[in-house]
């Protein structure tokens, strides 16, 4: 059996959809290593995943193709793919290629979330309008559909009106560093370059509006009479001041830290370190930090009402996140019962166990192998 695989993600960007796209394909390649797998991606100059097979990475042949890479994607690779004699092609990401079951090939696509239309006000209108186009159009032509949660297949039935027999939950994994301990020579250095020095409370996650973290430093000011610090690590963006005002409102300038531009390398031990992890986004597909955060051993405050409660599962307490006194009751709780976080980080060691590469690898083949 031969697999393709929209990768362009997975060559491209550093963080969400590219990190699924390279879970996915090192997941096949390390535990299901009869198929065939190709990737194809418009170019591959960002070093990014240098573990794929080299000779197993397609990218567009003609001058046209090379010019015009999104047509490429959205039409002519079938081509392409009929040429290399692909059995089954994947949509990593949302969306699929024109023509494949013309040409003979079956086809699946990855539905990440439906966070546009459950959240429209976040985005652009005409950003809405082409998520909208491109997912519907996916998921009309796929002859499978994988939701990365439960949340995301009741959202395609109840806004697309998907054929739930056509949707089917595989989850997926962190990156294998968070399942590897830090030195403690390594996490003392990384201490000294944030200077953490003493028990804090890690969130992790781009600092946008959807992601609360304003609502999470009001709840921390609630939380009366303790010596955890606060660190919010992500990237900076209009909302930051918004958080910052926070800050300043509840005088939580030496309680409050917020990093950016934290390297990769330095999140396992960041993770490990913290007393808890607090995650209370208002939507999301999944919540890959919580997965993060339970590999790390570290117990889990996250936000009710889409899927993190899934991801979390036992591992984890969880809040309502437009509440900011069940936030920080929740809080609370976690910061002074050092029983209950013990509790929940060995919950959360066998909650994770179902996410593991090999065993979503072999729902992948699965899938594919009964398309045929």
């Amino acid at each position: 059996m031969r697999v393709g695989f929209d990768a362009k993600r997975a060559f491209a960007n550093k963080t969400g959809l590219g990190n699924y796209s390279r879970f996915v394909l090192d997941a096949l390649l390390t535990n299901e290593k009869a198929p065939t797998y190709l990737a194809y991606t418009p170019k591959n100059k960002a070093k990014l995943f240098p573990g794929f097979p080299e000779n197993n990475i397609r990218i567009p042949q003609t001058f046209l193709d090379k010019k015009l890479s999104a047509y490429w994607r959205y039409a002519s690779i079938t081509k392409q793919l009929k040429a290399d004699n692909i059995d089954v092609f994947h949509g990593l990401s949302n969306e699929l290629p024109q023509g494949l079951q013309k040409a003979g090939i079956k086809s699946v696509v990855t539905i990440h979330d439906l966070i546009f239309e459950r959240l429209p006000h976040l985005f652009k209108p005409i950003d809405r309008l082409i998520y909208r186009h491109k997912f519907q159009s996916a998921c009309r032509r796929a002859d499978s559909v994988i939701a990365i949660s439960e949340q995301t297949k009741r959202d395609l039935i109840a806004l697309y009106h998907v054929d739930s027999e056509k949707i089917q939950v595989i989850y997926q994994d962190c990156n294998p560093i968070f399942k590897q301990r830090v030195e403690q020579n390594k996490i003392e250095e990384i201490r000294r370059i944030y200077d953490i020095p003493g028990q804090y409370i890690l969130c992790v996650g781009t600092l946008e509006e959807r992601k609360n973290q304003h609502r999470l430093v009001e709840a921390f000011a609630s939380v009366a009479n303790n010596d955890f610090q606060l660190i919010l690590v992500g990237k900076s963006t209009s909302y930051t001041p918004k958080i910052l005002e926070y800050i300043q409102k509840y005088n939580l300038g030496e309680k409050v830290k917020i990093l950016h531009d934290v390297p990769t390398a330095h999140l396992p031990a960041l993770y490990q370190e913290a007393e808890m992890f607090a995650y209370i986004s208002i939507y999301e597909g999944f919540g890959i930090p919580i997965l993060e955060a339970l590999h790390s051993g570290t117990p889990v405050l996250a936000a009710k009402g889409s899927c993190l409660e899934e991801a979390g599962g036992p591992g984890g307490l969880y809040a309502d996140p437009y509440q900011k006194e069940d936030i920080s009751h929740q809080l609370n709780k976690l910061i002074t019962d050092a029983a209950l976080r013990k509790q929940l980080v060995e919950a959360g060691k066998r909650h994770i166990s179902q996410f593991s590469g090999e065993n979503i690898a072999r729902q992948l083949v699965d899938l594919y192998q009964n398309l045929r």
